[in-house]
């Protein structure tokens, strides 16, 4: 441990505790979903699970609820949906990583935690930062107990890349297939399109560039945060594009992959993964025989923001399985949210109902229908366009959000909205489609109408 070391570890936790009281405060303050002690939250990082245990750890900025240098937060969980916070895990305190633990993945294997994640520096200079000037280096540490760390190193610094790529290599995302390791790293070239490099290794420790996946076309000009996984015999490569034509921002989605994605392959049609306002950098991890997948509830870089006033920001969304449907991806909230399930209340059409400020309502309309909660957010379907917009009616509620809309494949005969404090996730046609969203109404319970159907509203304790 270095001197730095042994003050943020001494710091982070003087600011957690002096902060604590004003957040918990918070009327807003989110009760199922993963949210930091202060300050600011972005990117799920390190999904696995030891035992019974499931380790989510997060980009955290514990000095600044709107950014600040990046730690990776720790929580922990029985069940997904009860989070104990644990100690900061990796701190920006080695030569490789001193201006940011940046985003990554966890393996397990033997009962050791192998984190790989992205070491940020920028160097003193006049740069810009995106092909001079900066250090994307993928760094290993190590934990024997899943809370203290062992070790962290330096594996690959932007020398060791392939030619023709920008600083901006991050984010590396690592898993054993056929009794080989690898790694998916995001990557943006000098020509500023984005792809994915694919490495190999045999000890987890020294790795080799075997291929790039990317569009014979250029897709946006980076690709974050990718992750590469199969599911039921079909290859995903899931990524969050910066610079496409998208509602957002940026983008956040997948593609199926053809061929073995370690030689000649094509990557099939983009689909989005969420037509929210706050949805981006998902990971996912295999939980048993099911994959589960957690994104960040926000969105870099967007015009629209969230109070801060209490001392903390964003948060990430419920945790969700994905199933596979040809070469689409289903996403629905994982079981474990069902135990929450309360007082049951039905949502006769066109009524209003008062329940608990958390929820899980069901429905299964049969034509046009619109919701509306907490007389601030609507969520309309048009049966005859097949189209649902969800939309803030109360500026109030927003901090700058308006509205998104999706066009479904099919009629909309099952809806899904599970609720927390400040957020709402709509589940479309069994996760056919999503948008997620945070929002801002007045404490207290939540009023709910359904019109065009009538639906059951479950009151989420815990």
């Amino acid at each position: 441990m270095n001197a730095l070391q042994r003050d943020l570890k001494k710091l982070v936790p003087l600011v957690e505790s002096l902060g604590a009281e004003k957040v918990e405060s918070d009327p807003h303050r989110q009760r199922f979903h993963v949210q930091p002690t202060v300050g600011w939250l972005n990117d799920p990082n390190g999904l696995c699970r030891i035992g019974d245990t499931y380790h989510v750890f997060y980009q955290y900025g514990p000095f600044d609820a709107t950014g600040g240098v990046k730690h990776w937060g720790h929580v922990t969980s029985r069940d997904l949906m009860h989070w104990e916070h644990q100690p900061v895990m990796l701190y920006p305190d080695e030569p490789f990583d001193c201006h940011g633990v940046y985003s990554g993945s966890a393996i397990v294997e033997d009962g050791t935690m192998y984190l790989y994640y992205t070491g940020n520096v920028k160097h003193p200079g006049d740069y810009d930062y995106i092909k001079q000037g900066r250090g994307h280096n993928v760094c290993l540490a190590t934990s024997r107990d899943g809370i203290h760390l062992d070790s962290k190193q330096c594996l690959l610094y932007n020398k060791d890349y392939p030619t023709g790529l920008t600083c901006h290599v991050r984010d590396p995302k690592v898993f054993a297939c056929d009794g080989r390791y690898y790694m998916v790293l995001g990557a943006r070239t000098v020509e500023d399109r984005g792809e994915v490099l694919v490495w190999e290794s045999a000890d987890k420790l020294h790795w080799t560039c075997i291929n790039t996946l990317t569009t014979p076309e250029p897709f946006g000009f980076m690709w974050e945060c990718p992750d590469l996984f199969e599911l039921d015999g079909r290859w995903f490569l899931a990524v969050s594009p910066q610079g496409i034509e998208c509602q957002n921002v940026y983008g956040c989605g997948y593609f199926p992959v053809y061929g073995d994605w370690r030689g000649a392959c094509t990557l099939g049609e983009f689909r989005h993964a969420d037509f929210g306002f706050d949805y981006y950098a998902p990971q996912s991890f295999a939980d048993g025989d099911r994959r589960v997948q957690i994104g960040w509830m926000g969105m870099p870089d967007a015009d629209y923001t969230n109070p801060v006033d209490f001392g903390w920001q964003h948060c990430l969304t419920v945790p969700r399985q994905l199933t596979r449907d040809g070469d689409r991806l289903l996403q629905n909230p994982v079981a474990e949210l069902a135990a929450l399930r309360g007082t049951a209340h039905d949502l006769p059409d066109g009524e209003t109902v008062s329940a608990a400020p958390c929820f899980d309502l069901l429905a299964a309309p049969a034509g046009n229908f619109t919701l509306t909660v907490a007389d601030g957010v609507q969520l309309a379907y048009c049966e005859a366009e097949r189209s649902c917009t969800l939309y803030f009616t109360n500026a109030a509620m927003a901090y700058g959000r308006t509205s998104r809309h999706v066009v479904l494949d099919a009629p909309c005969r099952r809806l899904r909205v599970v609720g927390d404090a400040s957020s709402l996730e709509v589940f479309l046609n069994d996760g056919a489609a999503v948008l997620s969203t945070r929002y801002y109404p007045a404490p207290g319970p939540a009023t709910l109408c359904l019109t065009g159907c009538c639906g059951t509203l479950y009151e989420i304790t815990l």
